[in-house]
């Protein structure tokens, strides 16, 4: 009988034992400095992240500018594009008013400056020596 009150009271102790062991591993302040642990062992790779995930934002939002700015740039140029017709009708227009131009300054000249027969400036000729 004795056997078996000591093997009760030996539970007892146990259990509250266990029981007292149970409560201070989980105490408020036990998991406050496992959660500082845990952080304090965390932190710097997190900061790594943040810092890696920051730059590559940076670069992400430049190549989006550039590709946004290239983008509005092949926009103008397909709106331009009317712009380039007219300009081509214009030159073409000015190329053949300038040939018309040569042209008609050609004959003009050549009509102006007949080229004199020889019997013309024979004839001139004499007459300019007898008048003097």
């Amino acid at each position: 009988m004795e056997d078996q009150e000591m093997q009760l009271k030996v539970r007892r102790v146990s259990d509250k034992f266990t029981e007292s062991m149970y409560v201070l591993a989980n105490e408020p302040s036990v998991a406050l400095y496992r959660l500082q642990e845990h952080v304090r062992r965390s932190l710097p790779e997190l900061v790594q992240h943040k810092t890696d995930m920051q730059s590559w934002e940076e670069q992400s939002q430049g190549a989006i500018y550039s590709v946004e700015y290239a983008c509005s740039a092949v926009r103008s140029m397909a709106n331009s594009s009317m712009y380039f017709k007219n300009i081509d009708s214009l030159l073409r227009q000015a190329i053949s008013m300038k040939e018309q131009i040569s042209s008609s300054q050609g004959r003009s000249l050549h009509d102006a400056n007949p080229s004199p027969s020889p019997l013309v400036a024979t004839s001139c000729a004499s007459s300019t020596t007898s008048s003097s």
